[in-house]
């Protein structure tokens, strides 16, 4: 067979990570194409575009300075023109931005392709809870894995150690993406259960503003661990009430569940934001604009889509941190009174009922 051309779909922080990545895995294997494209949206750094000096100076001045990327990825500002004749996509955007990128994509993906998204996010549709990963698979008729874990983009890039967890169904699936991913320290372990990996990506980072709320209003590790435990709990009761098939309680003990919880109750950019929500004056959209460098948070807009989902189902009063969390970000409820979730947490609706 042809070697498999790739594509990413981002070229943010976590997403030039993992083009570094699959630059130097390509580049050493025989199963694929060693040329990967990587869709960037075109900006303007210093009078240059980025997309140039990415493919001149091999390296993301703006979301990954200081690494430089292998000179086989190559920088494309047309999506398009990106995915065209791409045998695997790897999805790696901010999940708000999903929808527009598969409507440019319709009608020219490659029969056969195979996606792995790396959103972590999940959209309020009018049915219920939509994941990223269907969205994908609706829109472009191609089938979607799903990568979350432990992963903060700079430590990866560094070549830290850290594992991450991939949900696939389809086994020969699961084995390419291992193929293409992993590296002695970059360790896979490959899942069937994807939805719920998926889930735990996306609402770990509502507890990780929660754990910033704590750090802001200076309530101590304590305080934090609490929060920690009681937004597992919550994730777990959730997951178990709105997954499609049975949820593994051990998925939730993977690189995805508690160490992706814990990595980014410390040391992601919701927490950082969100401790700087809790010192007062300041929105959630305008830390993020001063904050980030143009990255977006995932952890207040996915608050949104829970709060959503969660009152029509009528289940608002069963998930005081979730809820909490989005009233404080979206709905001016005071940041101080955040304590008193943590004080009257009726956890023992979720260990009655859902971890049965």
């Amino acid at each position: 067979m042809p070697p498999m051309k790739v594509c990413i779909v981002g070229s943010g922080n976590w997403g030039s990570a993992i083009a570094k990545i699959v630059g130097q895995n390509t580049h050493k294997s025989n199963r694929f194409d060693p040329t990967v494209k990587i869709w960037v949206f075109e900006e303007l750094i210093n009078g240059r575009k980025l997309t140039e000096i990415i493919n001149q100076d091999h390296e993301n001045v703006k979301y990954l300075p200081g690494h430089k990327l292998p000179p086989n990825v190559v920088a494309v500002p047309d999506i398009e023109v990106a995915a065209d004749g791409a045998d695997i996509l790897i999805f790696v955007i901010p999940h708000q931005f999903i929808p527009k990128a598969c409507e440019q994509l319709t009608g020219h993906i490659k029969k056969g392709a195979i996606g792995i998204s790396l959103i972590k996010g999940i959209d309020e549709g009018p049915e219920g809870l939509r994941l990223i990963s269907d969205i994908i698979r609706e829109k472009l008729n191609i089938e979607v894995s799903v990568l979350m874990g432990a992963n903060i983009a700079n430590e990866v890039a560094d070549e830290m150690f850290c594992e991450t967890t991939i949900g696939c169904k389809n086994a020969s699936d699961g084995k390419i993406f291992k193929e293409l991913l992993q590296t002695p320290n970059f360790r896979i372990t490959v899942v069937d259960d994807c939805d719920t990996v998926e889930l735990c990506g996306a609402l770990k980072n509502i507890v990780a503003v929660g754990a910033g709320f704590c750090d802001g209003l200076g309530f101590g590790d304590n305080t934090k661990a609490a929060v920690i435990r009681l937004g597992l709990m919550e994730m777990i009761a959730f997951a178990k009430l709105f997954c499609k098939g049975n949820v593994s309680i051990s998925i939730f003990l993977e690189s995805c569940g508690v160490a992706d919880l814990i990595t980014t109750c410390y040391g992601g950019r919701n927490r950082k934001v969100a401790e700087a929500f809790a010192h007062g004056g300041k929105s959630i959209e305008q830390l993020e604009k001063e904050m980030l460098n143009g990255q977006k948070l995932q952890g207040p807009q996915t608050s949104a889509e829970v709060y959503k989902i969660l009152k029509q189902k009528k289940m608002v009063d069963k998930f005081p941190l979730f809820v909490n969390i989005y009233l404080i970000c979206y709905e001016g409820k005071s940041v101080k009174d955040f304590i008193t979730c943590l004080q009257n947490h009726p956890e023992h609706f979720i260990l009655q009922s859902e971890l049965r």
